[in-house]
């Protein structure tokens, strides 16, 4: 019952609702005889920009435990696979689910049976968010950022 009550706080914490909405009305490149194309081509995000695809690792801070050594792997199929172990507490839970894309295609909403986070994806990182949708800050910020280990084979 403890282990689920941190896990469910874990995931509490990397929860959020991010409702930013990506506007362009710019235009990249000199090609103005078709606007559509423009706006069509230069749209990137981390979902349609971005090797994304791969595994993440970050150990997150616990509050009975030295911290939770976390592994998460984003498959191209949009589907994920999580591992969480609590270092020296000998407690490894796993998940796996679906992934969801945000309107703004720079966050993803990983839902499991034990699942339910958001993260924002950069080049080769994951940065957890907030339940407000913004990225944690403060001196431990740096600890909710998973880095990419290995890409999707």
């Amino acid at each position: 019952m403890k282990l689920t009550a941190l896990f469910f706080c874990f995931a509490t914490v990397s929860l959020t609702a991010c409702n930013q909405t990506q506007k362009s009305d710019q235009h990249i490149g000199t090609d103005s005889s078709t606007p559509e194309t423009s706006i069509m081509d230069t749209v990137h995000t981390s979902q349609n920009s971005l090797d994304w695809a791969g595994s993440y690792e970050a150990t997150i801070p616990c509050a009975d435990c030295e911290g939770i050594k976390t592994n998460i792997t984003l498959k191209k199929d949009n589907t994920f696979a999580i591992t969480s172990e609590y270092i020296n507490k000998n407690t490894k839970i796993e998940d796996a689910g679906k992934i969801m894309w945000h309107d703004n295609g720079s966050v993803v909403h990983l839902t499991g049976k034990e699942t339910n986070m958001k993260l924002k994806v950069g080049e080769n990182r994951l940065i957890g968010l907030d339940q407000e949708g913004h990225e944690i800050d403060g001196p431990n910020a740096h600890l909710y950022v998973y880095n990419k280990i290995e890409g999707e084979k």
